[in-house]
């Protein structure tokens, strides 16, 4: 017996009930789907994303982050943007619109679809790390940009069969992103500094995309 999606996300209390009634509803059909999770650095997407795969199972969904598209760091230097990676020409936007378009068409019978990770500790994007399965019936991915309306990014949204925008207290978005900062090798003084000068200025630039949204959902 499958358990109902909905049923598992009413044990996670930080998630909203009207958010697990919309992916009950998206998933009603049984067919793929694609759902974005977007947010401002230090939201708390890939903790929600993983929330909810846990709730409807690693049989039948699986998490595609946005960020197994930044450029490497070779790269970033070669054009000059080492120093705002993260913002929106810091990443192949056009390699992730392809990915989508590739999981939206991949077909039950078909073969495994591979994605890009990034892995935090060495700050780089690794090939291939992620396999999307022909019988996955829920894709989530999210990241920063899936609702920009710029060069490719403005192509994203139609992929995509519904997007959250996740909400959270700026303050409290801004300390969690200088304890991951710091975490990862900068000082304190060096973290709150990215913050202000990188971290902040994408963040107003995401939050300009949310009435783009489908829905809203309060996170912590």
């Amino acid at each position: 017996m499958t358990t109902n999606p909905a049923q598992k996300l009413s044990s996670l209390p930080p998630l909203p009930a009207e958010s697990a009634a919309r992916l009950q509803a998206l998933m009603a059909s049984g067919q793929r789907r694609l759902l974005g999770l977007v947010g401002a650095p230090g939201a708390g997407k890939s903790t929600l994303a993983a929330a909810l795969l846990q709730a409807v199972g690693a049989d039948r969904a699986q998490v595609v982050p946005m960020d197994g598209f930044h450029l490497a760091n070779v790269e970033l230097q070669r054009l000059g943007r080492a120093d705002r990676k993260g913002a929106p020409d810091t990443f192949d936007s056009a390699g992730y619109v392809a990915l989508l378009q590739r999981l939206r068409e991949q077909r039950p019978d078909g073969d495994i679809v591979y994605a890009p990770e990034f892995r935090r500790e060495i700050e780089e994007p690794i090939a291939g790390a992620i396999a999307v399965l022909p019988s996955t019936q829920l894709v989530i991915t999210e990241g920063n940009y899936l609702l920009h309306d710029a060069g490719p990014w403005a192509e994203a949204a139609a992929m995509l069969d519904e997007v959250w925008y996740v909400d959270i207290d700026d303050a409290v978005r801004e300390e969690r992103l200088v304890r991951r900062h710091q975490q990862f090798g900068r000082s304190a003084e060096e973290a709150r500094a990215w913050v202000e000068s990188t971290d902040a200025p994408n963040a107003r630039l995401i939050a300009a995309t949310r009435v783009r949204a489908h829905h809203m959902l309060p996170w912590s």
